[in-house]
């Protein structure tokens, strides 16, 4: 059952020779999610071979061009392949103004219906609410509104250890009570509780995505202990005071925030153009939390460990 995140963009701001402005594809049991939308994302979404028709639903983290300048050329393109399926876009107030005036110059012949949703910028709020997955936008702190998402997999249908089916003579209806969390009773009136009966196949898995933040310890709290966790790193620890006036995070800040929210694993990107060579960050994150890895162009990373 996937659970993955492709990395498509990884740059902040400018994009550079070789990385894009931000943007992720994330894939939950082939439901695809597209996470912020910076310029070229429908280049890289064909380089890495991800179908425009299998994204149903895009989040923006914030209204700055880095993050949403991609968007204009995809819904366009979608158009163009004839796309029937409405498309839901998840964004702070403003995003619907924009796409009006966009689409009242080049939205002739548009064959489907983008539909935004208005995110809550000032508390947690459950965006998307399948079967086997919520969405959770939360705030971050940035120069304008901001949300980071936090994606949770459903606890799993709980199974019967297969022994005890046969010990206890459990019929089919004993089955499907059991599996949905009732106890047991024998014909002697001895209760057997589920959790001796059953166990979880494997444990939910959790994928936070905090873009452009400045470092707040209230992050760690929202996100704290997920499989894997994304956090913009814009500068080096030297540039500390200078990301605090651009509303960012260091590299170092990014990988304390990971370390008191006790996650397995680090992601960083929305590097700053100025680093030609982004080990510096790498390095620098890894003194703190040793489980960190780059946000490079084409890497996917697994949520957990189930694959």
């Amino acid at each position: 059952m996937t659970f993955s995140v492709t990395i498509l963009g990884s740059s902040s701001a400018l994009p550079t020779t070789n990385r894009f402005p931000s943007a992720q594809l994330v894939n939950m049991r082939e439901h695809h999610y597209l996470v912020d939308c910076g310029e070229g994302t429908q280049m890289q979404l064909r380089k890495y071979g991800i179908g425009f028709s299998r994204i149903n639903h895009i989040l923006i983290s914030h209204l700055h061009g880095d993050h949403l300048f991609g968007i204009f050329g995809l819904l366009s393109t979608m158009s163009m392949l004839g796309r029937k399926t409405p498309l839901h876009i998840f964004a702070p107030a403003g995003l619907q103004q924009i796409l009006n005036e966009h689409f009242s110059h080049f939205g002739d012949g548009m064959t489907y219906t983008p539909v935004v949703h208005e995110l809550n910028t000032e508390r947690d709020e459950v965006i998307v609410d399948s079967r086997s997955l919520t969405i959770t936008s939360f705030p971050l702190y940035h120069r304008i509104p901001t949300c980071g998402f936090l994606f949770q997999e459903k606890t799993p249908q709980r199974n019967i250890h297969k022994e005890l089916i046969a010990r206890y003579s459990l019929s089919l209806r004993d089955i499907v009570t059991i599996k949905n969390g009732a106890d047991y009773t024998l014909q002697s009136g001895k209760i057997i509780s589920n959790t001796e009966l059953t166990y979880l196949p494997y444990a939910p898995r959790s994928y936070a995505y905090c873009s452009d933040t400045m470092y707040n310890e209230q992050v760690a709290r929202v996100v704290h202990g997920v499989d894997l966790l994304y956090h913009e790193a814009t500068f080096a620890n030297s540039m500390r005071e200078f990301a605090v006036e651009r509303g960012h995070t260091t590299a170092l800040q990014a990988a304390q925030i990971a370390k008191q929210a006790e996650t397995k694993e680090l992601v960083i990107g929305h590097f700053s153009s100025r680093y030609k060579n982004v080990d510096i960050l790498l390095h620098e994150a890894q003194k703190v939390f040793p489980n960190t890895h780059l946000a490079e162009e084409g890497l996917t990373f697994h949520v957990g460990n189930l694959q």
